[in-house]
């Protein structure tokens, strides 16, 4: 494309959205809105539940709310604008309002990576040597483990936002997404990009390997203490108290492979799209249903607080 084809930046992006099909945008925005209110009403439960229940303040918890909390923000900062542009029919966003999305939204996947290496680190203390774990994961680790990985994610984030707010043209003022994402933005772009190509794959292979190698090395150890049980039952009970989590950690993993690790020749923004979708909608719906459904101590404490509202 030629110079004089190359659109300024002005103030202002247009999200395409998840479709332009007209006969799909009341199906995709049932959807979408049914989506985010099982993803705000799950994370929202868990939230009140912990808070509620004495029995639920442990460390596992304490982290499962850090999760909770991160679900919320990440299906709000994403889906909030399909939803408004469905209702208003404005379809714009301000350059300021598309970087604050992208740096939010990045800075949260980051986060939640880093908090799931936290709570493999608390899964690995309970099984592995329970007798010390109240001592180990006392109030003031769990609070400073917390703490850092918000930060890490955040400040990860940042030099992906400072490259792109420099770029000075685009090819276009149309995002073909449902939000203000790096890759959408960067390839839009007609500046060069190739420090900012150079930096995404850096931080996403920081990312991909760092959280994940810390994350699954306690597991190698928690299956050889399984292993090592000599009862069935106690083997039962130790992998149930990190099923949960592991089936959270698989998830979110192979959608963020499925999302960045393809090969380059299936590497669309509409692909990009869908595996967008699925990580900003169905996995924080999908993990209060996990920890739910799969967790005996959540179940009890839902029940114990709906016979003290019924009684």
């Amino acid at each position: 494309m030629n110079a004089a084809n190359h659109t300024v930046l002005t103030t202002f992006f247009i999200i395409k959205g998840i479709s332009d099909v007209p006969t799909l945008q009341v199906p995709i925005f049932l959807l979408v809105l049914f989506i985010y209110l099982i993803t705000i009403g799950g994370n929202m439960t868990i939230l009140l539940l912990v808070c509620a229940d004495p029995q639920l303040h442990t460390p596992m918890y304490f982290f499962l709310c850090n999760l909770s909390i991160l679900d919320i923000s990440s299906s709000t900062v994403t889906l909030h604008k399909t939803l408004v542009s469905f209702l208003s029919g404005d379809k714009t966003v301000s350059v300021l309002s598309c970087l604050a999305q992208m740096f939010i939204f990045t800075s949260l996947v980051c986060n939640e990576l880093l908090i799931l290496t936290a709570m493999s680190y608390d899964r690995y203390v309970a099984i592995c040597n329970p007798l010390r774990y109240s001592t180990v994961m006392n109030r003031g680790v769990c609070s400073t483990l917390a703490f850092v990985c918000w930060v890490l994610g955040f400040v990860e984030s940042l030099p992906h936002v400072v490259l792109i707010s420099r770029f000075t043209c685009y090819k276009s003022n149309e995002i073909n997404h449902f939000f203000c994402d790096i890759v959408p933005l960067v390839k839009l772009s007609c500046n060069d990009t190739s420090l900012s190509d150079f930096l995404m794959f850096i931080c996403g292979l920081f990312l991909s390997t760092f959280p994940f190698v810390l994350t699954f090395i306690p597991y190698i150890f928690i299956i050889r203490t399984i292993v090592s049980i000599s009862s069935t039952v106690g083997k039962h009970k130790a992998f149930y108290t990190c099923s949960s989590h592991l089936t959270v950690v698989i998830l979110l993993y192979l959608t963020l492979v499925c999302q960045y690790l393809r090969p380059v020749s299936t590497d669309t923004l509409e692909s990009n799209k869908l595996f967008s979708l699925f990580n900003t909608a169905a996995v924080p719906m999908l993990n209060p249903l996990i920890y739910s459904l799969k967790n005996k101590d959540v179940k009890s404490a839902l029940n114990r607080r709906w016979v003290r509202t019924t009684i």
